[in-house]
């Protein structure tokens, strides 16, 4: 979606705005009319940092006002976590704003900073979608298989092992490296300078230049998933490669493993 069919919509009960990032100082500083919030630490991780069960996610829908047959809009930081996240638990009609959140006030809208209306709903149990999700055990499989490809789209200095967050945090960390055999294809490489993806045409040179091609089955990992999902987003959506899934757990879950293999 662009700017201009959601400022049409800000007032359509049908529809439901979420901005999805790593911290609430943005948001409250202003964000579109209505939208709410979702919180890549606080609403889809646990204590441990790893994904909240299909319940709670089901209690977040709720509490955000989302009903089954509701349009949602995710926009932001986070957004493609959000939008990759709706369709893995199967929503009707998810949409995303690519790219930054600047475009609305670039665009000469004002940012709000009322709290959105929100009327609690019965979402049903969500259903997670088998084909866009990718299990710790599923990685661990596709590690020796020919067929598949597994693409690790943090920075160089994560991939190498010389940092565990992104941040470089040194507190609460586990074992750094990468998935053995993972390819790097760091997401800041998929960049235009703006933030923006590069072109269908610049994306697939990229990935297929690194192996990663449409006859594997491709699993993208990050730290906490949100750049493995805008890799996702690119495969699945701009390059139409038809079988590509996020490991959600990602790297803070693989690391933290005590059993997992890790390659430095």
């Amino acid at each position: 979606m662009d700017v201009d069919w959601i400022a049409a919509r800000v007032d359509d009960p049908g529809v439901r705005v979420v901005e999805v990032d790593v911290s609430r100082a943005a948001y409250e500083q202003g964000h579109i009319p209505g939208a709410v919030l979702w919180n890549a630490y606080a609403d889809l991780r646990d204590g441990s940092y790893r994904p909240v069960g299909q319940e709670e996610l089901g209690r977040l829908l709720s509490r955000s006002g989302v009903r089954a047959e509701t349009t949602v809009v995710v926009y932001g930081y986070a957004a493609p976590l959000g939008f990759w996240l709706l369709k893995a638990l199967a929503h009707t009609d998810a949409r995303i704003l690519p790219g930054t959140r600047e475009q609305w006030p670039e665009s000469g809208r004002d940012w709000s900073t009322d709290p959105p209306d929100t009327n609690e709903t019965a979402y049903p149990p969500p259903a997670e979608d088998a084909d866009l999700v990718a299990s710790r055990r599923e990685v661990e499989a596709a590690i020796d298989d020919p067929a598949q490809v597994v693409v690790d789209t943090r920075s160089e200095l994560e991939y190498s092992g010389e940092r565990f967050w992104p941040s470089g945090a040194t507190e609460d960390v586990g074992r750094a490296g990468h998935v053995p055999g993972a390819i790097s294809v760091p997401i800041a490489s998929l960049h235009e300078d703006d933030g923006t993806l590069k072109s269908p045409d610049e994306l697939r040179e990229i990935f297929e230049q690194a192996g990663v091609t449409k006859d594997k089955r491709v699993i993208t990992y990050c730290t906490i998933g949100n750049r493995a999902s805008e890799a996702w987003f690119a495969l699945t959506y701009l390059l139409r490669y038809p079988d590509v899934r996020v490991y959600y757990g990602s790297w803070v879950d693989w690391g933290k493993a005590a059993d997992t293999p890790v390659e430095i």
